[in-house]
């Protein structure tokens, strides 16, 4: 998921995960109404005017699963979290790539939420706050969520280690 090119110096990549695929069940159903509308229009329009309705319906349907069904699928499947054994890198976007990078040593807590359905499913909510002006990263719907936290807190605690040693020191 994440290119190698992006990794620093004697950075290693830890976890790497997207969102859980509970979020494509709507575009899922999106995608499968849209099919059977067609499916239906198509049969029932017929060759009238000279098939001209039909592709013109069949066209409004395709426009339809492609924002309904593709975009979202796409969407779900550039969106990527990777945990390095120094940050937590959040990438996203289809066409233009956007992304948020936090050091692990500027993390200042990490917590996790899971609703009823996320129990049955094992995902959750990520919620990750910083040293910075904005506000907490929000990592929803991720899988195997008490792993990933685990496998972050403990990182988080490795990166203040040293500082926590200097500070004995002092």
């Amino acid at each position: 998921m994440l290119s190698e090119k992006l990794l620093l110096d004697d950075e290693t990549v830890e976890a790497e995960t997207r969102t859980h695929v509970k979020v494509l069940i709507v575009p899922f159903l999106v995608g499968l109404a849209i099919m059977l509308i067609g499916g239906y229009f198509a049969g029932a329009v017929g060759d009238s005017g000279g098939g001209t309705p039909r592709l013109l319906g069949l066209a409004v349907l395709a426009v339809l699963f492609i924002w309904g069904t593709l975009i979202p699928f796409l969407r779900w499947l550039t969106w990527t979290y990777t945990l390095t054994n120094r940050r937590l890198i959040e990438q996203k976007g289809i066409l233009t790539r956007s992304g948020r990078v936090i050091p692990l040593a500027r993390i200042n807590d990490v917590a996790y939420e899971k609703g009823v359905v996320d129990r049955i499913l094992g995902c959750g909510t990520l919620i990750i706050h910083d040293a910075s002006q904005q506000s907490g990263l929000h990592l929803h719907d991720i899988p195997r969520i008490e792993e990933f936290h685990r496998t972050i807190t403990r990182l988080v605690l490795e990166s203040h280690a040293p500082e926590a040693r200097r500070d004995e020191q002092s």
